[in-house]
């Protein structure tokens, strides 16, 4: 049998706020922004609940809605690349930009819609979305808000937390969306929470000043006037913006979690945070609702019949779960694109493994499974990615996981065909072993849904 990656022992507790200010660069990259920007935004966040005098409760639940505010981003990015036929990454950053305003907007849309696309159909999708401007983003914006609630919710988290991330986008003055909520009936988690984003959005830009200006110019009908007045006195402290800019800011995001509040995860809750941002990477692409957790299953029932200890099968179902987080990073004109991907969208679609490493190994508890989840699409033959690897170079875990995934890949439902039989799918797959498939784990797989077949017609 191939090295094993994974030891049989526990992780120690990890500090929540760690894991999950490690976890919120895998949400940056959906809402496409630059590394770091949940992070930021939590820093700009808690500062201000301080500033207007917080509870100690209070600044818990909001420091967990500024890191996972963008929770439910993934849930709009297919949509948005059908309605506007462009890249929803650059489409969400730079939507962030514009204030509401009807010119700005018909000139966000002018400049986003359909680049790529023939004159006719580029003129036809514009004329579309301006007609049906307002119901479209009401869509989007309802979509991604509940979506984020519901997952914070299976991530434990209370309803002031939930309730923060849903009313995310909703404005001082009622213009906002979804429930057009008004002044104080917007939860103060929420509007601190999209006062800070647009901060770190605007200052990453163009610097303090241009922050503070567009702070000024959005109190009264995007944020709360008071809520504005705090922020502009903390943003005379020089030392805010130093630690806002400085590596080190991490290590001081950990630190502003209230002492008392301080939240650590066990096993089980890390495998409810696995499985919690498994929905996310589910969620990016139409097609793949409830991948992450077949591809787990399917590694499980491999692992069970390989011999793996339970503590191992742990392990490696929560690599499964994860494998794909980096595809959080790829725009969905690439991933749910049914045609043959050119040079440059394939050299995009590849950096994907890298991606999930990057991330992954950010995180103590995850740190093992990094390279486990990076390698799923490496090869025995050496001619897989990000790094060709081949034969002994690929541990036993990602084997498993490979299997698993190409199985599940083969046997659900795509746009541009219905799903393939397990017995055609095995014998497509029984073609690559040796090659890309390891044979014993393909031996385990076709025992394992053998086994299910006589269960099922039991």
């Amino acid at each position: 049998m191939a090295p094993s990656y994974i030891q049989e022992t526990n992780i120690q507790e990890i500090p929540l706020a760690e894991l999950l200010s490690a976890l919120s660069h895998a949400l940056d990259m959906a809402g496409g922004e630059p590394a770091g920007h949940c992070v930021r935004s939590c820093w700009i966040g808690v500062h201000i609940g301080q500033e207007i005098g917080l509870c100690e409760s209070g600044i818990w639940e909001l420091f967990y809605t500024l890191l996972l505010k963008d929770l439910g981003c993934s849930s709009n990015a297919a949509r948005i690349c059908r309605l506007y036929l462009t890249d929803d990454l650059s489409f969400k950053h730079d939507f962030k930009l514009i204030d509401g305003g009807r010119a700005k907007a018909l000139r966000f849309v002018l400049a986003h819609t359909g680049l790529k696309a023939g004159l006719a159909e580029r003129l036809r999708t514009i004329v579309k979305v301006i007609h049906n401007a307002s119901q479209i983003t009401l869509e989007l914006t309802e979509t991604r808000c509940q979506r984020g609630a519901e997952i914070a919710r299976k991530m434990r988290f209370p309803e002031a937390v939930a309730h923060g991330i849903q009313n995310l986008d909703e404005h001082w003055d009622g213009a906002g969306m979804p429930a057009r909520l008004r002044g104080a009936a917007i939860p103060i988690y929420s509007r601190i929470a999209l006062m800070a984003q647009v901060i770190d959005v605007v200052h990453t830009g163009n610097g303090v000043e241009a922050a503070r200006r567009e702070v000024r110019r959005r109190s009264g009908t995007w944020f709360d006037p008071q809520v504005a007045v705090a922020f502009d006195r903390i943003a005379l402290r020089h030392e805010f913006w130093d630690t806002l800019r400085s590596n080190d800011l991490p290590q001081a995001i950990y630190a502003l979690e209230p002492a008392q509040q301080v939240k650590t995860v066990d096993e089980d809750y890390l495998d409810d945070i696995a499985a919690a941002f498994a929905k996310v990477i589910d969620a990016k692409c139409h097609y793949t609702n409830g991948r992450c957790e077949r591809v787990a299953l399917f590694a499980d029932m491999i692992a069970d019949r390989m011999g793996f200890s339970a503590e191992r099968r742990r392990f490696l179902k929560r690599a499964a779960l994860l494998h794909d987080i980096g595809k959080l990073g790829v725009s969905n004109a690439i991933l749910d694109k049914p045609g043959k991907l050119d040079p440059d969208e394939w050299t995009a679609m590849k950096m994907h493994a890298a991606h999930s490493e990057a991330i992954l190994s950010r995180i103590a508890a995850f740190h093992v499974l990094a390279p486990i989840a990076a390698a799923h699409h490496e090869r025995l033959d050496g001619k897989g990615y990000p790094r060709g690897l081949n034969g002994d170079q690929i541990v036993i875990e990602t084997r498993i996981i490979t299997t698993a995934d190409v199985f599940d890949a083969l046997t659900a439902y795509r746009p541009y065909r219905a799903s393939i039989p397990i017995s055609r799918s095995l014998a497509i797959m029984s073609e690559s072993v040796g090659t890309a498939i390891d044979r014993d784990c393909f031996d385990a797989l076709r025992y394992a849904m053998g086994s299910l077949d006589v269960t099922l017609a039991a």
